[in-house]
């Protein structure tokens, strides 16, 4: 597929394309049950976040997309203790 032929499907893309897309990718299956291959996902995938980024689609609603937590604490980290943040203690230490 010719770099020219990407841009203009992803220019005419419509919301329900997208959506299409989006749950082809997240399942690995065309909605007709067939799996997409590692090339059509990868695709799709390029499809999927270059119509998110094109169309100002909320971070929140992007695919990928993690919130960020913090263990009830700051997003610094200050005062998370070590045991809070999962680091034990090293036994063959003592």
């Amino acid at each position: 597929m010719s770099e020219m032929t990407f841009e203009k499907m992803i220019n005419q893309m419509t919301p329900a394309i997208y959506e299409s897309l989006k749950q082809a990718v997240s399942l690995r299956k065309w909605p007709d049950g067939r799996r997409l291959t590692p090339e059509q996902t990868e695709l799709c995938l390029e499809a999927v976040m270059r119509f998110e980024v094109e169309n100002n689609v909320p971070e929140e609603s992007r695919v990928g997309y993690l919130e960020q937590r913090t263990c009830g604490a700051a997003a610094s980290g200050a005062g998370v203790t070590p045991e809070m943040a999962g680091l034990a203690r090293d036994a063959t230490r003592d």
